[in-house]
């Protein structure tokens, strides 16, 4: 077996691993794992497939094969992680940034057109943003549990700070 295809075989049995770990205990048919893993199956090949077009292919000779590549790629990573760990209302703002990606990487390797640079960094921005005042917003949500021993840690430390004397003061 070549390196290439040792890579391939690998990369699954680790993801195959890893997704019956996280399935202890309940039963798991083709359809199962088939559900879970179609961007690794489908999805990410695909933006490599681009990737390598551009890069071994085509020398170099068509940049624009990168914004799909590249879009494909981060999306398929966004999907399997989605997939996986059951986040999706979370991790939309990565698409917005896929795009940005993709642009980047045509950019980065193409003419290096300045304008281009201008949906980039929007796109960019944009994921970034939404992607903290969500995620902001997901750890809110998650410690809300946590309410009551902060409000007393709060307290605590005001009293100290409040009954605690200077150095000086003696």
């Amino acid at each position: 077996m070549n390196r290439q295809a040792k890579a391939v075989v690998g990369t699954a049995l680790v993801l195959l691993g890893a997704y019956l770990m996280l399935q202890q205990g309940t039963k798991i048919g083709p359809g199962d794992i088939f559900g879970h893993f179609w961007p690794s199956l489908f999805v990410i090949p695909l933006g490599i497939f681009f990737h390598w077009m551009y890069f071994s292919m085509l020398q170099r000779r068509a940049p624009g094969l990168l914004i799909p590549g590249g879009i494909l790629l981060v999306n398929g990573l966004l999907f399997q992680i989605a997939m996986l760990l059951d986040n999706w209302e979370y991790i939309w703002p990565g698409f917005i940034f896929a795009v940005a990606f993709g642009l980047w990487e045509f950019y980065w390797f193409g003419t290096r057109n300045r304008w281009l640079l201008i949906p980039i960094n929007i796109l960019l921005v944009l994921s970034l943003l939404f992607g903290a005042v969500f995620s902001i917003s997901a750890l809110s949500n998650g410690l809300d549990s946590l309410f009551p021993y902060a409000a007393l840690a709060l307290i605590v430390g005001g009293s100290f700070l409040l009954l605690s004397r200077n150095r000086s003061e003696h």
